[in-house]
């Protein structure tokens, strides 16, 4: 009998068991899919010889995380390779606005709008090691730099379309368009400055990198660190109900809120269960993975540089296509984040070829095939893209969630990202990891601080289930 059970090896469930067995907890981890990492693996879902993630590829929250910082990745053999260009956002006529690891270059290839970049940049690329470790954390205790997360948030609260107005080149405001889009929100929303302000200030410290071979690799060191610290992690075998677990002293999940209620029954109190019950879950994502005989020919020369494209054309065309998924509705021009990770890693296909993928975002639960709607977005700015796929797979939500159940409707994000649901998710409540069951705990994305490869909302768990074994 384990002293701490974690269901689910998803990056923020290992991280979890990982803090728990170096403090000295006992912890075996049940995994139901073949393979752990969750959204974090890497498989040959093309041709022989092509290595494509599932999900996760660009790990830039990964390299800001200070969980990560306390992996011993190098000496599990993962190597974090960082593209010179970070991320690029082509726009019709062959430009493209770029965003480099210099704050200075990246201003000065945006013309007029330079010193405002600069001047909106600079100071949180300064305070970087301050800021970060705050927006990584539980979010609920006030923060140690009460001044600068003030600064932040008084910039970061406001919608991305009231911060664009500071900008008048379409290459700057396609830049902070596509950037925010990760948000998945209308960039009318507040907060959607946040996002796109903390990806681009992360560009710009520790790079936007890929992992050596595929974001499985990252998995395999959390799985061995857990295994060097004592614990276990078993594959293979979902757990469909509460009653089939057994621990001493805790139990965590790393689920979403529909996968804690089908799992814990009628034992969680009403008032909490109906919480649940109406949590939002965000847009989904039609996904596309393409094995390819050559690199991507992107009119831009900076795209065939950068690991990451933001596909989707001007702010403004940005602007509708996410506001038209928030509607519920298939914009005819998605936007499209399409990820390269060839431009710095040979290893995932065979010489001279390259893996790709791409995403568009989509209604929650959504039936359609966008893989036309999203080529053609690439074709736009790369003609003869076509001409270079090989072989084709795409996952519509459906299949997002019948592989990973914690996806619901293809939500991959956690739930929106509205002021409301970022600072108390799942439900409002001081531990937001505890439940009202004695001794469970939910640790997946689904709790602070959300969604991203980062390992933190295990960390919380982990760390709020340490707290209540001390007492």
């Amino acid at each position: 009998m384990a002293d701490a059970l974690v269901v689910g090896a998803g990056p923020n469930g290992l991280a979890a068991a990982l803090e728990l067995a170096r403090a000295g907890v006992a912890v075996q981890v049940l995994e139901g899919a073949p393979t752990p990492g969750g959204g974090c693996r890497t498989e040959a879902l093309t041709l022989p010889g092509y290595r494509h993630d599932v999900c996760s590829t660009v790990h830039a929250l990964a390299a800001a995380s200070p969980f990560f910082a306390g992996v011993d990745l190098d000496g599990h053999g993962v190597r974090l390779l960082t593209p010179e260009v970070a991320f690029a956002h082509p726009l019709d006529g062959g430009r493209a606005g770029a965003v480099v690891a210099s704050v200075d270059e990246t201003a000065a290839s945006l013309g007029r709008d330079a010193a405002a970049y600069r001047a909106l940049l600079s100071p949180l690329v300064g305070h970087a090691d301050a800021i970060l470790p705050e927006v990584l954390s539980v979010l609920r205790l006030p923060p140690r730099h009460p001044v600068v997360m003030a600064r932040f948030g008084a910039v970061g609260v406001q919608p991305m379309s009231r911060l664009v107005r500071r900008f008048r080149t379409p290459e700057a405001r396609g830049l902070l368009a596509g950037v925010a889009a990760h948000a998945v929100r209308p960039l009318t929303a507040p907060l959607t400055g946040a996002f796109g302000l903390l990806l681009t200030m992360v560009a710009h410290t520790v790079g936007w990198p890929v992992v050596e071979g595929g974001s499985q690799r990252l998995v395999d060191a959390l799985v061995a660190s857990i295994t060097e610290a004592g614990g276990t992690v078993s594959t293979g075998r979902w757990v469909t109900d509460l009653a089939e677990l057994e621990s001493r002293t805790a139990t965590l999940l790393d689920l979403a809120p529909r996968g804690l209620l089908e799992l814990t029954g009628d034992r969680l109190g009403a008032r909490y269960r109906a919480t649940l019950a109406r949590y939002p879950y965000g847009p989904g994502v039609c996904k596309v993975d393409w094995a390819l005989s050559g690199p991507v020919p992107w009119t831009a020369e900076a795209c065939r540089r950068a690991g990451t494209v933001h596909v989707g054309g001007t702010f403004e065309e940005v602007l509708t296509a996410e506001a038209d998924v928030a509607a519920g509705r298939h914009p005819d021009r998605p936007f499209c984040i399409v990820v390269q990770p060839g431009v710095v890693d040979p290893t995932r296909a065979p010489s001279g070829c390259q893996t790709l993928w791409g995403y568009c975002h989509v209604p929650n639960g959504s039936t359609l095939d966008q893989t036309d709607a999203i080529e053609s977005q690439i074709e736009r700015f790369a003609p003869g893209f076509r001409d270079l796929v090989s072989a084709r797979v795409t996952t519509r939500t459906s299949d997002a969630q019948r592989d990973n159940p914690n996806y619901v409707g293809g939500d991959f994000s956690g739930g929106p990202s509205t002021i409301r649901y970022t600072l108390s998710r799942p439900t409002l409540r001081w531990d937001p990891y505890r439940t009202p069951i004695h001794s469970l705990y939910l640790c997946s994305s689904y709790t602070p601080p959300g969604g991203g490869v980062h390992g933190m909302c295990g960390v919380g768990a982990a760390r709020s289930a340490l707290g209540a074994l001390r007492r």
